[in-house]
Parts: structure tokens; sequence; C-alpha cells
């Protein structure tokens, strides 16, 4: 804690006023041009690696960066996803979705641990909210993992894309680089895409070209950022 607030200190006595300028700028021009999702890792930093600045990006963070798909929308237990693509892309007008998954990710090793019965059973989701966060709105991943753990890298796995009749086809780290949870968050991170591609809401936007997802996927041991490419079907540098 004392590392926080000294780190207020600082704030108050060096870019307090710059920021407030940028705020104050922001509130008369508001032009944010992406909803952002992201990990809630504690060494995630998207603003950094992304050099973006105040009023620049919505930005939501949760475990594994999942955006739950609109099958398992309850009003009920409505979340801040679905609710965050609203308002930026409804209300703001942001054209683009960025989904943003990460190496060494602690939610997609639980994950993948979860496929075991026994660690996804119902006492054990009674027990642990993570666990039912990630059996809840990973499963399709899962899923996905498994086709893929099935072919093996050089056949592609397949994904819904904007719309229905549109589908896009993904080989996943075909040089085989990274460990297999790793694998998992970068299937996982595509999988989402889909995910929100399945929102109503976004489907005036999805269809005229006027709102796209893309899906990036940020190495935190190297520093390099994959984004996928459609064109070339797998994550490029």
């Amino acid at each position: 804690m004392d590392k926080i607030l000294r780190g207020v200190m600082r704030y108050r006595n060096s870019c307090r006023t710059e920021m407030v300028e940028q705020f104050i700028h922001v509130r008369d021009n508001p032009v944010p041009t992406a909803v952002f999702f992201c990990c809630v890792d504690s060494r995630m930093l998207p603003t950094r690696f992304t050099q973006t600045n105040v009023g620049d990006m919505f930005i939501v963070r949760n475990a594994g960066n999942l955006i739950p798909h609109s099958a398992l929308f309850r009003t009920d237990t409505i979340s801040t996803e679905p609710a965050t693509l609203e308002l930026g892309c409804v209300l703001n007008s942001v054209r683009h979705i960025i989904v943003c998954g990460h190496s060494d990710c602690k939610a997609m090793n639980m994950l993948y641990d979860l496929r075991n019965a026994e660690a996804s059973s119902l006492n054990n989701l009674r027990l642990s909210p993570m666990k039912a966060w990630l059996c809840r709105h990973g499963k399709s991943s899962l899923e996905k993992f498994g086709d893929f753990n099935e072919k093996g890298c050089e056949h592609p796995l397949t994904f819904l894309a904007e719309t229905p009749m549109k589908r896009f086809v993904a080989y996943i780290d075909l040089k085989n680089r990274f460990s297999i949870t790793d694998k998992l968050s970068q299937i996982s991170c595509l999988q989402q895409v889909q995910n929100i591609a399945s929102y109503t809401f976004l489907k005036k936007g999805l269809e005229d070209g006027s709102i796209r997802i893309h899906a990036m996927w940020f190495d935190i041991y190297t520093g390099d950022i994959f984004f996928f490419s459609r064109r070339d079907r797998k994550s490029v540098v």
C-alpha cells in the first residue's frame, strides 16, 4: 500500500496538471477509437504496450479476457462485458473491438486444469467464483482446444465471424513455440471474437463493416505482440 500512496503523491506533484488538461480536452472532444478487452493480470499494462492515452479506449479487464456469449445472457445475471460493448459501440460509435490475450495467463492455466471432472465438479464451482466463471464462459474455448489437441497444429480451427454466414480459419502456433496453456490462451482469444459477434445490438455494424473485431496476443516474456491476420490465417508479429 505504501508504494501506491507514494505513487499518488508523485502524481500530484508531477503529472496531475497535464492529465487534467487531457481530461478537459476529452470531455469537449470525445473520440474513443476502441473497446479493449484484456486480462486482470497485474503484468498486463494495455495503455503502455498500445501507447494509448486518456480517452482513446474503453478498457474492460477480467480473469482470462473472456466475453460471455449472448446465449448466456440473462437479465438477472448481466455482466459488464456486453454492457461495455453497447456503451462503446452503440452509444459512442466506437468502430473497433479488440480482444487481447497473453502468455502465462493464470486464468488459462486454471481453465486447462478444469478439463478434469473433479476440478470442475459442482461442489468445487460453488467454492470458487474463479472456477465457476471459467467453466461457464471458457467452456467453448476448451471445446475448440479439444479439437486442436485431437487434430494437431497443422490443421486449422474454424470460428464464426461477424455474421452467421461468415467464418474464419486459424492455425495455432504452427512453429510450436508456446506452451500448451499458451496455445489454449490463443484459441480462447479467437473464441471471444465469435462470442462478441453473437450480440444482436452489434449486428448492423458488423454486417455493414462499421464495427470490426480484432484479436491480439501479448507475449509478456518477449514483449512481442501478435495480431491475428485473417488473410494469413494465423497470428503475426
